[in-house]
């Protein structure tokens, strides 16, 4: 038997989501104001690259990884290719406003890739017709409600500072004379088509997400597997469509930040790191509600699936990053081991620690941590490692977008620890509302899903 249940969204959650969203404005605005007015100390783009001199690397004869070290020699087929791209290899100056800039850009995609990966498993769900879900797609469903404001982010932020994001945007980058590999990408990153492949992507998830809810809700009051048999019908729309949009959309915002790298396996390196993302979000918000006293038919059995899904996807996620990593590492083609290169050795080495912080708590903390039965059953278990890992994830996308537009000036100190933390919380406060405003907006339960008594009686 089915208990129904109804979510509230009380005013007491709504004042601990505008506490966070407010604390967080508050601790970037102090560290805006720190890095405007030099509290916090300035760094010197020299120094460093002279201790790092004899480290510094040419990636190629077309891209020059970092040719500010003392005594390099740079060989290049193109001088004016080298000389264009001197200040992206490492020759910027400092600016506290691109900094902040690359933050907001960064948490942006962070967080919708996770609310369409989030949709994206309750389509494949559907399509599987796996029943054990029943209980909790819900949840899965509630996070589509983030797509609206984190495509107004998007599309936003584009608008207001690609300049500042994107290396291809700067006047003349099209010339052959100034870049020819730029220039070789202009029929892709033309303007024009750039922006209408962002409205298709963005436009396209909201679309069929809504479709997918609209049918859930009237199975609720109308029953039968009419809309069941819908659902299984969108989802596998969203399953195509987004198998291609999620790639196409982490060439277009995230690769084409290092314009002249290229990585055959991008696509589903960003897949790997979204789709983690979105089953701990999901796996937190489901122990939480929990917590609070709702699902009260979700038992262990369900707790586990999600911890295994936790625990498998990470070590998917090992298995694309070492692929790409060892692949093109041995293969030592410059246009795409540059992309590690820089962010092992070269940038003075700001981006080391992270790098290696990104294997230990996405790699060896999971699969360590969740090779347990326990671990995978209590809740409290389930909380840490799921936040861990979306920490650990953000690490990995703060990665992909750093190093190609701050340089040497990325990495963690007093002042930009501040701006990072607050702005994160910022999207934290949005993303969190727009969950819990979602689950608000149906029952929590789907009395009529057709596998729903299959749910309630799951077992493992």
């Amino acid at each position: 038997m089915v208990v129904e249940e109804q979510f509230e969204f009380t005013a007491n959650a709504k004042k601990k989501v505008f506490m966070i969203l407010g604390v967080g404005v508050i601790l970037a605005a102090i560290g805006i104001m720190g890095l405007a007015n030099h509290w916090w100390g300035q760094r010197d783009a020299g120094h460093g690259h002279a201790a790092h001199g004899e480290h510094a690397v040419v990636a190629s004869e077309n891209y020059v990884a970092d040719a500010h070290a003392e005594g390099t020699a740079v060989h290049h087929e193109d001088a004016h290719a080298t000389e264009a791209h001197g200040d992206h290899a490492g020759h910027a100056e400092y600016s506290w406003t691109k900094r902040v800039i690359m933050d907001l850009w960064h948490n942006a995609v962070f967080f919708i890739g996770i609310a369409i990966a989030a949709i994206f498993f309750l389509a494949v769900n559907y399509v599987a017709w796996a029943g054990w879900s029943a209980l909790i797609k819900r949840v899965f469903e509630a996070f589509g409600y983030y797509l609206v404001p984190g495509g107004i982010l998007i599309i936003g932020l584009w608008f207001a500072f690609n300049h500042d994001i994107f290396h291809w945007r700067h006047e003349g980058m099209f010339d052959p004379e100034v870049d020819k590999i730029v220039a070789q990408k202009e029929w892709y990153l033309t303007p024009l088509f750039y922006i209408g492949r962002m409205f298709v992507y963005i436009g396209g998830w909201i679309a069929l997400w809504f479709f997918i809810r609209r049918e859930s809700k009237l199975e609720d009051l109308n029953g039968g597997t009419v809309h069941h048999n819908r659902q299984i019908n969108w989802s596998a729309g969203y399953i195509v469509f987004f198998a291609v949009t999620s790639s196409m959309s982490s060439w277009d915002w995230i690769m084409s930040i290092d314009v002249h790298w290229f990585s055959t396996m991008f696509g589903w390196y960003v897949f790997a790191s979204w789709f983690v993302s979105a089953i701990c979000a999901i796996t937190f918000v489901v122990v939480r509600l929990k917590d609070l006293g709702y699902l009260k038919q979700v038992n262990a059995e369900h707790l586990h699936d999600l911890g295994k899904f936790m625990f498998a996807f990470s070590v998917f996620w090992t298995y694309i990053w070492f692929s790409q990593f060892i692949l093109y590492w041995y293969a030592n083609i410059p246009e795409e081991s540059v992309w590690f290169v820089e962010r092992m050795f070269n940038n003075m080495g700001v981006y080391t620690p992270i790098f290696i912080l990104n294997l230990i708590i996405n790699f060896l903390f999971p699969f360590f941590f969740f090779m347990t039965r326990d671990s995978k059953r209590f809740g409290i278990l389930l909380k840490v490692g799921a936040v861990a890992l979306l920490i650990g994830h953000w690490f990995d996308f703060y990665l992909m977008v750093m190093p190609g537009t701050i340089n040497q000036y990325g990495g963690f100190d007093l002042g930009t620890l501040f701006v990072e933390l607050g702005i994160a919380m910022v999207f934290v406060a949005i993303f969190a509302y727009s969950i819990l405003f979602g689950l608000s907006k149906a029952a929590l339960v789907a009395k009529n899903h057709p596998m729903i008594e299959e749910s309630i009686h799951h077992h493992t």
